[in-house]
């Protein structure tokens, strides 16, 4: 008896039309594609339908890849080339039989070479093609991918000289070397890296990943790729590939899984070689909102009627790589309208947001931020972001711009927000300048938070609560850390989230910043008035659980927690 068709047993579940059906075996004519993904591309039927359908067809069970956890040696019998080709992975082996998860069970090609590769029987399951691509990333590690673009590359390609592999890698864009660097990209884009690292040693070449914050290091390709790589990135970010001597910044737009992403390049010589720092810059970060930064509704609710001011300096501040920028453009997305004129100069631009216009800061044409903001007063506008505020000049045009009737938003680098506030008059600008234009400000750190698929509860060392000025007794915290599993890459941390302390300045701290009043007695007022430090942000955090003790630790220094010990209650947890 013949076996049915997919979409006659698709006909008989209901889920399609005879006439549905005959439409998508016309477009199959004309592209080629199988019946079932025309239907799922046309919205008709879902990929789970599609899978459960070829499952009762082909007699073959239906797994869910999410759910299981694959043992390292059964990876190992299905290189990575093979397995990205034809999209599937090794689920399993008894015996000499190896199951295949497979989101084409029906190709026979594929199910032929696993057969000549593996010298075992083929059992075949099926699953779905974003599952076995997760799968993929998950348990190949680039360096794997790495093996399988190099193949056999012949070592005398990087004796080439620099305009030879300027015109190789611009042109052949199926080379080994532009494919290892997309894979670079691709992968840690995947891995939510903020940046990529690509450091000359004296006999290797290094690459490094800054996830949540931290370096990891990834995949180490072959040390006599180095020249090619680097004028590979080069070439695609215009730069000049000849120029070995001195620093250079480029950028470059690449697609990672339908997604635009921009990448900002700088090189370095050093004395093994020119380092290359690509920094991504996912515009999916501008659609969050600042319900997701990090803010409790207290604290937001604040910092919304800040931010609608009609006039004012607002500071935001925190260390280098803090999420400052982030803040920044969110809050013009917040307050972006057609009815606003937003113009904003940074250095440099790293994301183009609509109706906004920025200008990109140019020291050496001697557009800096201060020459900048001369000319953007006579543009009129409604709202100015400066991208940092580094010396007098750009602090004194601030302050003016502010006092002019315009709301100006920028950053600084302090520790807090109160260091905040006497930062603008250590720079030079007079007291009650500062009293009048400033309204608020904003201090901010990124805390790496627990991955919700691996945490556990635990009690943190006595010397952890010590530090974090904890005692033990009767009202209980139940402290959660994360201790590792395959979602996160056994680090035990998925993503990050910011923690924030905000100062306002009313009347009464306008007459204490006039007098020169010091940090101390500007967050002791503040404290009374409802502030709340940092480090009690966090504390909310590791009470909540999504957060551990140790890493809040780690991003507020014993120095911060001590300076505001003395305004806040102390905490008592159980032993």
């Amino acid at each position: 008896m013949a076996r049915k068709k997919i979409g006659d047993i698709l006909i008989e579940k209901g889920l399609i039309t005879q006439a549905e059906l005959q439409d998508a075996l016309k477009d199959q004519k004309k592209t080629g594609s199988k019946v079932g993904n025309i239907l799922v591309e046309k919205g008709l039927i879902t990929q789970d339908q599609l899978l459960d359908t070829l499952s009762e067809r082909l007699n073959i069970p239906k797994i869910a890849l999410n759910t299981l956890v694959i043992d390292p040696h059964v990876i190992t019998m299905v290189p990575v080339e093979v397995a990205r080709r034809y999209g599937l992975i090794p689920v399993f082996k008894i015996a000499n039989t190896l199951t295949i998860a497979m989101a084409d069970p029906l190709n026979i090609i594929a199910i032929e070479e696993l057969k000549y590769l593996t010298r075992c029987d083929i059992k075949r399951v099926v699953s779905p093609e974003n599952e076995i691509i997760a799968s993929i990333d998950q348990y190949y590690s680039v360096a794997d991918s790495l093996q399988g673009v190099i193949g056999t590359y012949p070592e005398d390609r990087a004796r080439e000289d620099a305009a030879a592999a300027e015109q190789a890698l611009g042109n052949e864009q199926d080379t080994p070397v532009v494919k290892l660097v997309n894979l670079l990209i691709n992968q840690a884009v995947k891995d939510r890296a903020s940046d990529i690292h690509i450091e000359p040693d004296e006999k290797q070449l290094r690459v490094r990943y800054r996830i949540n914050g931290v370096m990891r290091e990834e995949a180490s390709p072959p040390k006599n790729l180095q020249a090619e790589i680097v004028s590979r990135i080069k070439v695609a970010a215009n730069m000049d590939v000849s120029e070995k001597r001195l620093p250079q910044d480029g950028r470059m737009l690449v697609t990672v899984d339908g997604h635009d992403i921009d990448l900002r390049i700088s090189t370095l010589p050093t004395i093994h070689g020119e380092k290359v720092v690509i920094r991504i810059l996912d515009r999916r970060v501008l659609n969050v909102g600042l319900e997701r930064l990090g803010f409790d509704e207290t604290l937001l609710e604040k910092w919304r009627e800040l931010i609608r001011l009609k006039e004012g300096l607002i500071l935001i501040t925190g260390p280098t790589s803090s999420g400052k920028t982030t803040t920044l453009y969110s809050v013009l997305q917040e307050i972006n309208s057609i009815a606003k004129n937003i113009i904003t100069v940074e250095d440099p631009v790293e994301y183009s947001l609509p109706l906004i216009n920025q200008v990109q800061a140019n020291e050496k044409a001697g557009l800096t931020f201060a020459s900048s903001l001369r000319s953007i007063l006579r543009q009129n506008p409604d709202i100015i972001m400066i991208g940092e505020i580094r010396d007098t000049e750009t602090a004194a045009m601030a302050v003016r711009s502010a006092l002019t009737g315009h709301l100006v938003f920028s950053t600084m680098h302090t520790n807090d927000a109160p260091t905040g506030v006497n930062r603008l008059v250590d720079m030079g600008i007079e007291k009650y300048l500062v009293a009048s234009a400033l309204k608020g400000v904003l201090a901010q750190r990124l805390v790496r938070t627990n991955c919700p698929h691996c945490t556990e509860t635990y009690q943190p060392p006595e010397y952890e609560l010590r530090l974090a000025g904890l005692d033990a007794g009767e009202l209980p915290i139940t402290f959660k850390r994360s201790v590792g599993c395959s979602q996160c890459r056994r680090t035990g941390f998925l993503g990050q989230s910011a923690i924030y302390e905000l100062i306002q300045i009313d009347d009464a701290m306008i007459e204490m910043i006039i007098t020169g009043a010091s940090e101390v007695h500007l967050r002791n007022y503040a404290i009374q008035k409802g502030y709340r430090p940092l480090f009690q942000s966090g504390l909310d955090k590791v009470k909540a659980g999504q957060v551990s003790l140790e890493e809040l630790l780690r991003c507020i220094s014993i120095r911060e927690r001590d300076t505001v010990s003395a305004g806040t209650e102390r905490v008592t947890v159980s032993a």
